[in-house]
C-alpha cells in the first residue's frame, strides 16, 4: 500500500520535532517536509506532492485560514487538517474555511494519525461540530468574502468605504450585498447589521 505523504506545520520547533517522530514510527505515513510558516508550507506543496497538510490554527504569518483559502484554487493542494483547541468554534472556522479534518491539540496521538489517514481516503473528519445546526443558521451559507463584507457593514462602514477597504468597485459591493440580504433574508443595511450581531459571527 501507497505511504501517505504528509505535511506538518507549526510554529513551535519542539512540536514539530515531536509531531515528526510521531509519522515517520508509523509505516502508513511518509513525512514529506516541515515548515513554521503559513508561506514556507505553500512555497513547499506548490513545489512537492503532498497528499495531507496538518497545520496548527495560528500558524505565522498569514494564518491557517488564509492559507487553506489560498490553496482551495489549486488542483493539485493537498487535503488540510487542522488541529488547536476545541473552544471558539474553532472546528467549525477550519471547516467553513475549507478544512478536511479537525483535531483537538489535546487529543490522543492516535487520533490524528486516525484523523489523518481518513481524509487521505476522502473522508471529511469533524467530530465536534453537528452539521445539522450549521445548516439551519443561514450565517453559514455566507461566502468568506460576503462574511468579511457583513463584519464590515456592522462597523458602520458605507459602500465607498467597504469599496475602498475590500478593494472592490461600488458596484461590486451592492452585488454582494444583495446577496447577503437574499440568504439572510433581510431587505435592509439595518437588518443585516442586527443580524449579524444576534448570531455574534466571529
Amino acid at each position: 500500500m501507497e505511504q501517505i505523504k504528509i505535511m506538518l506545520a507549526d510554529s513551535n520547533p519542539l512540536v514539530l520535532s515531536a509531531m515528526s517522530e510521531i509519522f515517520e514510527r508509523d509505516a502508513r505515513f511518509s513525512l514529506v517536509a516541515t515548515s513554521a510558516t503559513a508561506e514556507g508550507f505553500l512555497g513547499t506543496v506548490m513545489r512537492v506532492p503532498v497528499d495531507v497538510g496538518v497545520l496548527d490554527w495560528n500558524l505565522p504569518v498569514l494564518g491557517a485560514a488564509k492559507l487553506i483559502e489560498v490553496l482551495r484554487e489549486h488542483v493539485s493542494a493537498p487535503k488540510l487538517i487542522v488541529y488547536g483547541d476545541t473552544a471558539a468554534e474553532l472546528p467549525r472556522l477550519a471547516m467553513q474555511a475549507g478544512a478536511a479534518g479537525f483535531v483537538p491539540r489535546s487529543g490522543p496521538v492516535e487520533g490524528l494519525l486516525q484523523t489523518c489517514a481518513e481524509v487521505a481516503s476522502g473522508k471529511m473528519v469533524f467530530p465536534f461540530i453537528d452539521v445539522r445546526t450549521m445548516q439551519q443558521d443561514p450565517i453559514h451559507s455566507l461566502s468568506q468574502k460576503e462574511r468579511a463584507i457583513l463584519e464590515a457593514l456592522s462597523k458602520g462602514l458605507s459602500n465607498r468605504d467597504l469599496s475602498k477597504q475590500l478593494d472592490i468597485s461600488t458596484n461590486t459591493v451592492k452585488f454582494h450585498l444583495s446577496n447577503i440580504y437574499d440568504k439572510l433574508s433581510v431587505r435592509t443595511r439595518a437588518q443585516a447589521i442586527a443580524y449579524y450581531y444576534a448570531s455574534k459571527m466571529p
